[in-house]
């Protein structure tokens, strides 16, 4: 399969100091790659970088055959890589409907209508909640608006960083199947996971960071044949 995003050698960090250390990956169109390993070593910061809210220090990413390391990320989000962050940062003010119009801001106002019903089609809670603030909203009902507002960028690529993050098992199993039928439309998604098992089925690889670099790469199955990758960084 062809490449949509080609991370090469990349190292980024902050005030100076590196975190993530000449790194690469490639994620192909219509995959689906997990990022897992430990807390605080690199998982979000290469989300960042990749989504252009953090600047690299060296190295080179593609997304589609364009080089957007350093570019602005309206500017990357324009051309369809769209980040879903950590703990969702809805405006707490305004509404489901417009917290979701927001993600959409550009894109042409003939697609807004085709996305919104495709996001209700996804997530029908949202439909019922669209008038409501999103202050009054569950976590799981938080985390569907946060991804809901990333489909409405019209993202080829959909990065989400810990999407189980807090939330209720139960919630956790509608988040994910909602994943897997962005998946099975043909949609490419990274995803960051602090429970590396619940991407074993999904994910066609995986990528284990630790200390700012990739230490293990493979499949679910290969992960779960692997007792000492689990009890040494993952805690399982």
């Amino acid at each position: 399969m062809t490449a949509l995003l080609q991370v090469e050698e990349l190292t980024a960090g902050y005030q100076g100091r590196p975190v993530l250390q000449a790194i690469s990956l490639s994620v192909a169109a219509g995959s689906v790659v997990g990022l897992i390993g430990p807390n605080g070593h690199g998982k979000t910061t290469l989300l960042r970088v990749v989504s252009g809210l953090l600047a690299p220090m060296a190295g080179r990413i593609t997304f589609d055959g364009a080089p957007i390391a350093g570019r602005r990320a309206d500017e990357i989000v324009a051309l369809g890589l769209v980040q879903v962050p950590q703990g969702d940062l809805l405006f707490p003010e305004m509404t489901v409907l417009e917290n979701l119009l927001m993600g959409g801001y550009l894109a042409p106002p003939a697609a807004l209508g085709q996305r919104l019903a495709e996001v209700f089609q996804l997530f029908p809670k949202l439909a019922e909640r669209r008038r409501q603030l999103a202050s009054t909203l569950s976590g799981g009902e938080r985390r569907m608006v946060g991804i809901g507002r990333g489909l409405m960028a019209g993202g080829r690529l959909l990065m989400l960083d810990e999407p189980s993050l807090g939330l209720a098992p139960i919630i956790i199993e509608q988040i994910y199947a909602a994943i897997r039928q962005l998946v099975a439309g043909g949609r490419t998604v990274v995803i960051v996971e602090e429970n590396a098992t619940r991407l074993a089925d999904l994910a066609q690889e995986l990528h284990l960071l630790d200390s700012g670099r990739f230490v293990w790469r493979g499949d679910g199955q290969a992960l779960l044949r692997s007792p000492e990758i689990l009890a040494s960084y993952l805690g399982a």
